[in-house]
């Protein structure tokens, strides 16, 4: 295991690089961790997760936070990004529900990854016994990957940012005749199988520009369908659309790094703001 400190001595963010040893995934996970430097640890701080942390500097996380901090508009938080890896198209998904073409078979690995073996590294290296809430966030596979961790565990999460999400994830093509959106998209099930947890929070955000598909041709794009009928699902499971849910949708929003980074600060002001 290594760390490095970043060199941002300024900033009022402190900025840690890691690297783990995955038993696991029998691979390397780098990983990168923001806190504020005035933090400490008997303020049980919030710890947000988010996948695909390689794409943390083209967010813009740390100023992001840096300036967050300074403003006074946020709770003690450490926010965690964790890279992906060679095999993220199999590491992130719906564990033990790969999808048709087998992606994802390695969601459970990746699942048993975050409990056994990151979280304890960061309650050690960070010098925090516990946190006060966790949240997990992702992008595109990323989200579907975040997402289906929060909602088979709801005792270790309070709120989870799933953004431009991946929940087209289904268990047969969508050209198939047999296909149907009712029974094959994989998390609109799992959260209808699911338990009601009513702490949990969901933050989606999709942009109108995220894709062109339109499955059913019904005029409105696969990812925002996708992402209404995951509403719908946890509405019908008794959540609140006014007070469980916020939904943001970015006008000319496309399914790319920039668009995600704007829709950051709304996340972390609606999950973490004071």
């Amino acid at each position: 295991m290594k760390e490095l400190m970043c060199p941002e001595t300024t900033l009022p963010i402190e900025k840690l690089h890691f690297e783990i040893r995955s038993e696991h995934l029998d691979r390397k996970v780098k990983v990168d961790a923001w806190r504020p430097r005035s933090l400490s640890p008997e303020s049980y701080p919030s710890l947000l997760l988010i996948n695909d942390g390689q794409d943390m500097e083209k967010v813009g996380l740390t100023d992001m936070l840096a300036g967050m901090e300074k403003s006074g508009h946020l709770r003690p938080l450490v926010c965690v990004g964790i890279h992906a890896g060679e095999d993220r198209r199999l590491e992130y998904g719906t564990a033990g529900i790969p999808d048709y073409m087998d992606r994802g078979n390695k969601a459970d690995l990746y699942t048993y990854f975050i409990f056994e073996e990151l979280l304890p590294f960061l309650r050690k290296k960070l010098g925090i016994a516990e946190f006060g809430e966790k949240a997990f966030a992702g992008f595109s596979l990323g989200g579907l990957s975040a997402l289906d961790i929060v909602w088979a565990h709801p005792h270790e999460f309070t709120r989870v940012g799933v953004f431009s999400g991946s929940l087209w994830w289904r268990n047969i093509d969508q050209d198939d005749p047999e296909y149907d959106d009712d029974k094959h998209r994989i998390i609109h099930q799992q959260v209808r199988k699911g338990n009601y947890a009513p702490w949990l929070k969901f933050f989606f955000m999709t942009g109108t520009l995220d894709e062109t598909n339109d499955r059913n041709n019904n005029g409105i794009i696969d990812s925002i369908e996708d992402t209404m009928g995951l509403m719908d699902e946890l509405v019908a499971k008794g959540y609140s659309r006014e007070n469980d849910m916020v939904y943001l949708e970015l006008a000319d929003g496309r399914h790319d790094v920039a668009t995600w980074a704007k829709a950051m600060p709304a996340f972390l002001k609606w999950a973490f703001g004071k």
